[in-house]
């Protein structure tokens, strides 16, 4: 490990590279991985427990006094009311991972005082280290990421995340999406959120975003997007995302542009903003920019 990287984010990257190896080794026989449904299709598995217990393991024996906030024991370990504040994932992209879909990734941040200053995301599969540490820059694999430099929102591949559970808003995720899929290049949906900022923060994609996520699930990406030299917030364009689980992020030019097409779906969204839209596009008048206009795209 480098020595010139801040002395925390050593230890969060040696505990994301101890519970991608447990990740490794179970993916080898993903079949005979137990598996319990939390509620209808989220599940977790005796991997995601393992992992998350070598990550805390780790932090803590480095760390005794700080608070450990993660996916699957909650705010049950380390010192809580610490103003240092782990914030793990132990596997992002549980569902990929049972099916032997290799498209997950452990996430691993620190907050201190509420505010995000490490962060490591591994996809131990492809043995790609994202990490940052806030005001320093981020890299993958020792290498410096930049946010992508397309201007024009038709250029851009854009990535999301579907609705899965019961009660969420599919109709209008599904009229969201189409309006993306009109203005853009390609819309993916790869299934690890942590990784999908990690891809906007090396330029992969140009811009991501999605309805009902947890603080673990973006906590570490959205640093790394950040110190890419891009943006994240919500819906609304608002940099208060971090529990409000809706969160878009891209480069500082597409974030702008995705703004006007997410507002109408914000929680934060007026209803007369709302009933604006929604009459606009029954009308066929929605602009290029999402908003209410004459010509029809």
């Amino acid at each position: 490990m480098s020595s010139n990287l801040h002395p925390m984010l050593n230890v969060a990257i040696k505990a994301a590279r101890a519970a991608g190896s447990i990740i490794n080794r179970a993916a080898l026989d993903v079949e005979s991985v137990r598996i319990s449904q939390k509620q209808v299709n989220d599940f977790v598995t005796e991997v995601d427990h393992a992992s998350e217990q070598a990550i805390i393991d780790i932090l803590l024996t480095a760390y005794p006094d700080h608070a450990i906030w993660a996916e699957e024991s909650g705010k049950t370990h380390g010192r809580q009311g610490s103003d240092h504040v782990w914030i793990i994932d132990p596997l992002d992209g549980t569902t990929n991972f049972i099916h032997g879909f290799p498209v997950y990734c452990v996430s691993i941040a620190l907050a201190v005082r509420g505010k995000v200053e490490q962060a490591v995301v591994y996809d131990p599969s492809r043995n790609d280290l994202f990490s940052a540490t806030r005001g320093r820059g981020a890299t993958l694999n020792d290498r410096r990421l930049r946010v992508s430099k397309r201007t024009d929102l038709r250029q851009c591949l854009v990535s999301t995340g579907f609705p899965y559970r019961k009660g969420d808003p599919i109709e209008d995720y599904l009229r969201l999406m189409g309006e993306v899929m009109q203005r853009t290049a390609g819309l993916r949906r790869p299934g690890a959120a942590a990784l999908d900022l990690a891809y906007v923060a090396a330029g992969f994609t140009d811009a991501f975003f999605e309805l009902g996520l947890a603080p673990w699930d973006v906590a570490a990406g959205s640093l790394l997007v950040q110190e890419a030299g891009g943006l994240v917030g919500n819906f609304t364009g608002e940099a208060d995302f971090l529990e409000q689980r809706e969160c878009l992020a891209g480069s500082p030019r597409i974030y702008a542009q995705m703004v006007p097409l997410l507002h109408p779906y914000s929680k934060f969204a007026s209803a007369g903003e709302k009933a604006q839209v929604r009459s606009a596009r029954e009308r066929g008048t929605l602009t290029q920019g999402g908003e209410p206009g004459v010509a029809p795209l």
